[in-house]
């Protein structure tokens, strides 16, 4: 299944059910969803002309409530942590796979549902069945893995980075962390699993002719044909979060021109497909419509049905909601423009006093200051926590360069950044504030963190 986690949660993948993107994110501001990572708490001052930056919380000689420490170090800007997501397998085609916990969870399951069967089948066994059934569970879930890197070497070749891949209940996760620029590159992406699942069960079910039915290499290779054949045609039915319902969002996309009118029809679809998983699949299951007897009686098998319909019809649910939540946070991301965003700053010399710098940059409203060599070249960003923890009476003898963290690479912003762009440059280099530039190399000002996520959050609160 793949659900969007629309990445970052991601787009699940369901094979039972997986997730193959994540959402972009600044690392101060997520995308309030992943859906709903984030409340939304502040509203962002309303950008001005392109040409001058925004202005609002100047910090000005009457800022006096403290928020830091006078002289406190600034943080040194480090890399993101690589994600996590359970215990390292390996990295094919440099992505690390995890498995999670609850893949555990879910080989106990396995291994005692197909011991029981194989108990039936070849009870000459005993105990060991148990042990057949184990290395089933493994082997199915390496066929998922299959299935989850034919999405991933897809994604590498269409230059879409991908996070992780993750085994966990119900399936495997592809997080993928950009969508697909065309609907045939989205119909690919997502067409390319269900097809590896149905070349595994093709074969498997050749391997099956070369041995006897009634052997143990037959009765897994059955099995794994039949499992894959479900996988397969589970995850081409028409809704989100499931490959066939990117399938289907990438055709509406097509016909209509517009990738949000794709992702509607097809979370829809996926809510109904959902419903009907909820009440069908047990129903299915007690007429004998599956191939096992039918019973009108209400047992451990019946309760075992109508449980696992739940939680496969609750992956569907959620995963279809992340994924209109997710299609609208991709609609309103090119609001986040850069140049919008920016605080105009003021240039000024290492050794000026705070509170000469202050008023120059009062008297020509801007709210942040850079401080630059003789020649104008910017050295360092004034923290404005670091402002506000400086008294009054004490600004016209601190000098600004003691307040000021130092730039590196990764602090210095082009205005032209805009939408998941800017997100990922702020995520590559966590900071408070950067230095944002002309193309020219000039200053255009200063950009904080905290006025990207409180945009973001203002552009996730309106309605698409």
């Amino acid at each position: 299944m793949d659900e969007s986690g629309e990445s970052g949660q991601p787009r699940p993948d369901n094979n039972g059910a997986t997730a193959r993107e994540e959402a972009p994110a600044a690392q101060t501001a997520e995308p309030a969803a992943h859906e709903e990572r984030r409340t939304p708490t502040d509203t962002p001052p309303s950008p001005t002309d392109a040409s001058t930056p925004t202005d609002a919380s100047t910090p000005t000689a009457e800022t006096r409530t403290p928020s830091a420490p006078r002289n406190t170090p600034a943080p040194t800007p480090q890399r993101p942590k690589e994600p996590g997501g359970g215990i390292l397998m390996g990295r094919p085609f440099g992505v690390p796979v995890y498995v999670a916990p609850s893949w555990f969870l879910v080989a106990a399951l396995i291994t005692w549902i197909f011991g029981g069967q194989l108990d039936r089948v070849l009870p000459e066994l005993g105990a060991a069945r148990y042990l057949v059934s184990l290395f089933f569970a493994v082997a199915f879930y390496a066929s998922v893995l299959i299935h989850e890197l034919a999405h991933t070497i897809a994604a590498l070749r269409f230059r879409l980075p991908v996070r992780r891949i993750q085994l966990q209940f119900f399936g495997g996760a592809s997080e993928i962390e950009k969508e697909a620029e065309t609907p045939g590159r989205e119909f690919v992406l997502a067409f390319v699993g269900p097809l590896l699942s149905l070349a595994l069960a093709g074969l498997f079910y050749l391997a099956h002719q070369t041995v006897r039915a009634d052997t143990v290499p037959g009765v897994l290779l059955a099995g794994l044909m039949i499992s894959n054949l479900f996988v397969a045609a589970f995850n081409l039915l028409p809704g989100l979060p499931l490959d066939g319902g990117r399938m289907l969002r990438a055709i509406v996309w097509k016909i209509t021109g517009k990738p949000m009118s794709g992702t509607i029809a097809a979370a829809w679809i996926g809510r109904a497909l959902a419903l009907s998983v909820l009440v069908g699949l047990p129903l299915l299951t007690q007429s004998g419509a599956l191939g096992a007897p039918a019973d009108d009686s209400i047992g451990l098998d019946t309760l075992t049905d109508a449980l696992l319909a739940a939680i496969l019809a609750a992956i569907i649910w959620t995963g279809a909601g992340n994924s209109l939540r997710m299609a609208r946070l991709r609609e309103h991301l090119p609001e986040l423009r850069a140049r919008a965003l920016t605080r105009r700053a003021v240039p000024v010399q290492a050794d000026t006093p705070l509170s000469e710098a202050l008023r120059r940059a009062n008297d020509v409203g801007a709210r942040a200051l850079v401080v630059v060599d003789p020649h104008g070249q910017p050295l360092s960003l004034v923290r404005e926590a670091a402002i506000v923890g400086v008294p009054e009476h004490r600004r016209p003898w601190v000098a600004v360069s003691s307040l000021a963290h130092d730039l590196t690479d990764g602090m210095r912003l082009s205005a032209e950044l805009t939408g998941e762009d800017l997100l990922d440059a702020l995520r590559a280099a966590p900071a408070t504030e950067y230095l944002v530039i002309e193309e020219t190399g000039a200053i255009y000002g200063v950009l904080s963190a905290t006025d990207v996520e409180r945009a973001f959050v203002k552009a996730m609160a309106r309605p698409s």
